[in-house]
C-alpha cells in the first residue's frame, strides 16, 4: 500500500478528485485529498483562475504543506492540473517522496531530486497548459536528473479528460489513464 496525497485542479476539490481517491482506495492505498480553496469550487477555469487568485499562491501551498505533514515522508504527490502546480511548489521539500504522478499538467523537477524516483505524466496531446514543446522539454529535463519518468499523451482529447463533469470527459482515455496510474502505484507499493 502508497500513501498518497492528491491536489485538487484549479477548479477546487471536487468529484473528480474524490473519485480518484477513491480508485486509489479500492486498489488498497491510504489517499488524502486536501481542499487548498477551504470549500470553494468554480464551474470554469476562467473561474477558477479567479478563485486562484483571490485565496492566493502562498496560502494554496501552505494548506498543501499542512496536509502534508500529516503523512509519512515517502507519501506519493500527485496532482490534477494546477495541483500538478503545487506538486512543483512542494516537491523540493519532499524528496523522501516514494514517486510523483502529474494529471493534465506538469511540475517543475526540483534540482534536489533523487535520482531513479519513479514519476508518471499522463497529458491530453495537445494541451494548452502543457504544450507538446513543454512535454519535450520537461522529459529531456527528467533525462538529465535520471527521473525514472513514464510519459503518456493521449492524442486528440481535452485537457481535463478524466473529469466526468466537463465537456473535455473522454471516457476510454479516462479509463486508460486510471489503469496505468494504479499500475504504477501498485509498483511503487511494491518497493516501499
Amino acid at each position: 500500500m502508497a500513501t498518497i496525497v492528491l491536489f485538487h485542479s484549479v477548479l477546487g476539490l471536487r468529484a473528480v478528485e474524490q473519485q480518484a481517491a477513491e480508485r486509489m482506495r479500492g486498489a488498497g492505498h491510504d489517499v488524502v485529498t486536501p481542499d487548498l480553496y477551504a470549500g470553494l469550487t468554480a464551474p470554469s477555469v476562467d473561474e477558477g483562475l479567479d478563485l486562484m487568485g483571490k485565496v492566493g499562491w502562498e496560502i494554496i501551498c501552505g494548506r498543501a504543506r499542512a496536509a502534508l505533514l500529516q503523512t509519512s515522508r515517502d507519501a506519493v504527490l500527485a496532482g490534477h492540473s494546477m495541483g500538478a502546480g503545487v506538486v512543483s511548489a512542494v516537491w523540493p521539500e519532499r524528496i523522501a517522496a516514494a514517486g510523483v504522478v502529474l494529471l493534465h499538467g506538469l511540475a517543475d523537477i526540483p534540482t534536489n531530486v533523487r535520482r531513479h524516483i519513479p514519476v508518471a505524466v499522463h497529458v491530453a496531446d495537445p494541451d494548452a497548459f502543457a504544450l507538446p514543446e513543454q512535454v519535450a522539454g520537461w522529459s529531456a529535463a527528467a533525462k538529465r536528473s535520471q527521473v525514472k519518468a513514464e510519459i503518456f499523451t493521449y492524442p486528440g482529447i481535452g485537457h481535463f479528460y478524466t473529469d466526468r463533469a466537463l465537456p473535455d470527459y473522454n471516457a476510454p482515455a479516462a479509463e486508460l489513464t486510471w489503469s496505468r496510474v494504479l499500475a504504477f502505484l501498485e509498483t511503487i507499493a511494491r518497493k516501499t
